[in-house]
């Protein structure tokens, strides 16, 4: 694509985030976190929020447990007039460690992928911006058959 366009937020999963056993996060929460990432990336491309639709992949990798600090991104990867297609990431770099002590946590040497995911955000007919001409428009293409 001819445009670089990413957005990555980082926080730390607190009890609230927490709905099992032994302080599991729920996958959802992470999902609802790549729902924040492709907001900002239809804001950049397009100046709306946009709707993400849904999902074409989702692969939970690892556990996420509160006190985890995640950090999700998204990489606009494909486009059509409507359409916009994100390849999300998330990866735990501080994990809790509860096991030392209530307030213990240790910065991972390399952060852990814990879910990788594919969505499609739908823009307004009225807030789509025309995508800026030259390169892309082919891989864009193949990725959306039919815009």
């Amino acid at each position: 694509m001819s445009e670089a366009v990413s957005a990555t937020l980082r926080m730390r999963m607190g009890q609230k985030d927490a709905r099992y056993g032994g302080n599991l996060v729920d996958g959802a929460c992470i999902l609802q976190l790549f729902g924040d990432v492709v907001t900002e990336i239809t804001i950049q491309t397009d100046g709306d929020e946009g709707l993400l639709t849904g999902y074409s992949e989702v692969e939970f990798k690892a556990p996420v447990f509160a006190g985890d600090y995640v950090e999700v991104t998204g990489r606009l990867v494909g486009r059509s007039r409507l359409r916009r297609i994100v390849e999300f990431t998330a990866r735990k770099y501080i994990a809790a460690r509860y096991d030392l002590g209530g307030t213990r946590a240790e910065v991972l040497d390399e952060p852990l992928v814990v879910c990788r995911a594919v969505g499609t955000a739908v823009i307004p007919p009225a807030a789509a911006r025309r995508r800026s001409s030259g390169a892309g428009k082919a891989a864009v293409a193949h990725v959306l058959e039919g815009e």
